[in-house]
């Protein structure tokens, strides 16, 4: 069973990594892959994190607040945990003729930390402002495929890493969610009795 899944899994990658290989690709997926390491684009995320801290409202604000501890948890689980337990080397360090498109990288491959990270961010996202949504899970799903298209995982990596990062954003929202209920009832009980409240008492 191990072996048919792998065969699965490196037919893909050849697919990803090989048969849809085009020109344009060939420029436009590299500079995506590593969007974060170029300024305009760190410029523009972090304008958008304030926007919606500023302008988004109650739930804009929380979104944006729960973002931060959210990418820790996520990139420590898939960097510092998972990825040293499963322990599986990158495909560009084990196959011949892989498509390279950026640096190999000394990491490990399970799971990719580009697909935890994006998936958990956007499933808070996607949990505060529904309208946006799909797109949300779109950006996310671009940017896993990606790490395939690019030669650096294998397309378990990133469908393995969507999961544990939705995981990752379903767990946030809930313990979140969770904190703002015992908030509001405290805050409910140590409210002073009304007029009315205390001549009824």
């Amino acid at each position: 069973m191990t072996e048919i899944l792998y065969s699965i899994d490196l037919a893909l990658f050849v697919f990803v990594n090989h048969t849809l290989q085009n020109g344009v690709f060939d420029v436009v997926m590299p500079f995506l892959t590593d969007l974060n390491h170029h300024w305009p684009a760190r410029i523009l995320i972090v304008a958008l994190w304030i926007l919606l801290l500023v302008k988004g409202g109650r739930p804009g604000r929380i979104a944006a607040l729960l973002l931060i501890p959210t990418l820790v948890v996520s990139d420590q689980l898939s960097s510092s945990v998972l990825k040293p337990l499963v322990d599986r080397v990158r495909p560009c360090h084990e196959l011949l003729d892989v498509h390279l498109l950026v640096g190999c990288g000394g990491g490990l491959s399970f799971p990719s930390s580009h697909a935890v990270n994006n998936f958990a961010g956007a499933a808070v996202l996607a949990h505060y402002l529904p309208k946006w949504r799909w797109g949300f899970y779109l950006f996310a799903g671009v940017m896993a495929f990606t790490r395939v298209y690019v030669g650096v995982h294998y397309p378990s990596d990133v469908v393995g890493g969507a999961l544990i990062g939705l995981a990752v954003g379903f767990a946030m929202v809930v313990g979140a969610e969770a904190i703002d209920r015992w908030w509001k009832a405290r805050r409910s009980h140590a409210k002073p009795p009304s007029a009315e409240e205390a001549e009824e008492s």
